[in-house]
């Protein structure tokens, strides 16, 4: 099959025509239709009758359009001063949410009920949640005044979610790390803290746990690789100092789990109609 002929067949199936259906919508036979889809290439004065009945580009029907987004958003958030970038690169998170669903008129219909709520409700910094289940994914993400957060996983082509994640024994045990009171209670306090070389006593200091308690917990956190230990030399000889690591795996985590804890009602916008099992 051709680049043409496969960009045909996708934009196709998502307006979900036939080929009978796209072939009478732009004045020619199913069996043209057909051999397209197979490797065969319209006439130059079809493509733009078949752009329009499949609502796309000509450069999408050549497989090009997802390239020139791709490189158009690169650039655009590129230019941008960090800050800027970061909140720009959240609006089209969220408009990715918004077109997955695949409906333009239910898309347009939410946007202006969205923003009207969002624009009313401004002063009050309330949580807006989205959330995508399908069988071809998952998307969900968090707006509000000053505090934004994106969430998205392609369904794996070749088996469950479960594939591809450690066994379930050494997961639940991560959750039994941050279930651990004073090993969270470090986690937090290191998060919080410029990336630094920090003393046991600064960290026991700062959290109120004793010594011995801190060390303890300090010998997991650096186990799972969420801090490591380094030494630090000094008049006073040697002094075991720790330093969080810098990927910050726990923060997605904790912000997830603060969305369950906050027993969050139903989302201002959803489509649940996953079929497959979660995992």
């Amino acid at each position: 099959m051709s680049v043409i002929g496969e960009q045909i067949k996708k934009y196709r199936v998502q307006k979900k025509y036939t080929q009978e259906k796209l072939g009478n919508i732009i004045g020619v036979t199913t069996q043209a239709v057909s051999k397209w889809e197979r490797g065969g290439t319209p006439d130059a004065e079809v493509l733009p009758q078949l752009a329009d009945a499949l609502v796309v580009s000509v450069d999408a029907l050549f497989g090009r359009e997802e390239q020139d987004v791709q490189l158009a958003l690169s650039k655009k958030l590129s230019r941008l001063p960090a800050d800027e970038a970061y909140h720009s690169a959240f609006t089209i998170c969220w408009s990715l949410i918004l077109g997955l669903v695949g409906d333009d008129d239910y898309t347009e219909d939410f946007m202006d009920t969205f923003m009207g709520h969002s624009y009313t409700n401004r002063d009050k910094s309330p949580d807006y949640f989205s959330k995508l289940v399908r069988d071809e994914g998952m998307a969900a993400a968090r707006l509000s005044s000053d505090f934004n957060q994106f969430y998205l996983l392609a369904e794996p082509r070749d088996g469950s979610v479960l594939d591809h994640l450690e066994d379930m024994e050494s997961i639940r045990r991560v959750f039994a790390l941050f279930a651990d009171k004073s090993i969270f209670k470090i986690i937090c306090y290191l998060y919080s803290k410029p990336v630094m070389p920090l003393t046991l006593s600064l960290i026991s200091q700062g959290t109120g746990l004793d010594p011995r308690e801190t060390e303890r917990c300090m010998r997991t956190i650096c186990e799972y690789k969420l801090a490591y230990q380094m030494t630090i030399a000094s008049v006073d000889g040697e002094i075991k100092s720790y330093e969080i690591c810098r990927e910050g795996s726990a923060v997605p985590l904790i912000c997830f789990a603060d969305e369950i804890a906050k027993k969050t009602p139903f989302p201002i916008f959803s489509i649940l109609d996953r079929k497959k099992p979660l995992l």
